[in-house]
């Protein structure tokens, strides 16, 4: 059951990130290890789905909806805030939900974006607990 879930789950997110509008990396605490494949789907002009996919001793999966504040200071900076479930594919296998705050700058001529956040945690499923030490930095590339 594990496998086809974990199989079901790369088939709907390999489509998923040949639609998106950044795709890069996310590097620092993520629910399956260190590295991550990070990607973001616009899905209006103040919202998007934040996506990473990340490898370690099983798979990470996070989906986030993020609002979208901009913009913070200049044009090229943006904040934003957001809510949705993860998972892991290991042993044990967990499953929960993960809160983002963040802020991300935009360059101005070259189709870069580098962010950083702080997405604390609660876990539902194998044990219950809430984490909150979790930061990484996010490199993408953008394709719109």
């Amino acid at each position: 059951m594990k496998k086809t879930m974990l199989l079901l789950c790369l088939i709907l997110m390999s489509a998923s990130l040949l639609n998106a509008q950044e795709i890069g990396a996310r590097f620092g605490d993520i629910s399956g290890g260190n590295v991550a494949v990070d990607a973001v789907f616009g899905s209006s002009k103040f919202s998007r789905v934040h996506a990473d996919v990340s490898f370690g001793d099983g798979v990470g999966v996070d989906l986030l909806w993020d609002f979208l504040y901009k913009p913070l200071g200049g044009e090229a900076f943006d904040w934003y805030a957001g809510l949705g479930p993860y998972s892991f594919f290991g042993s044990p296998f967990e499953l929960g939900v993960v809160a983002e705050v963040g802020l991300e700058y935009h360059f101005q001529g070259i189709p870069l974006a580098l962010g950083g956040d702080w997405r604390p945690f609660f876990r539902i499923i194998d044990n219950t607990d809430f984490g909150w030490g979790n930061f990484g930095f996010n490199i993408r590339l953008v394709l719109r």
